[in-house]
């Protein structure tokens, strides 16, 4: 199990990178951004599914804060990269993403 949790975890932060890196990406940012983040969401409630079915306590804020941090990377995100395909400029809502993305590795790192 604690293979499988490190696995999910360094995808987690790849697909934090990704968040953060893909705005200044020309062509294709908005769209691996918007992929990263639906990835980053999947694979944070794996990871929280994995740390309830351990021993130790999980603190529930905690996880609900980063929750909502993340839903609101998702849907700037998204709607950023259906501006992009409309031909519309998305680019302040992609920086957006990456800065809520960079809040919310701050508060998983200082919570």
């Amino acid at each position: 199990m604690e293979t499988l949790r490190i696995v999910l975890y360094v995808l987690h932060m790849i697909a934090m990178i990704a968040i953060v890196i893909s705005p200044p990406i020309p062509g294709s940012g908005h769209r691996v951004q918007a992929w990263a983040a639906r990835a980053q969401l999947i694979l944070g409630l794996l990871l929280t599914g994995i740390a309830e079915a351990g021993d130790d306590p999980v603190n529930h804020a905690k996880i609900g804060t980063k929750l909502v941090v993340m839903i609101a990377v998702l849907a700037c995100a998204e709607i950023g990269n259906a501006k992009d395909k409309r031909g519309e400029n998305g680019t302040a809502l992609a920086w957006t993403a990456a800065g809520l993305a960079v809040v919310n590795a701050a508060i998983a790192f200082l919570w």
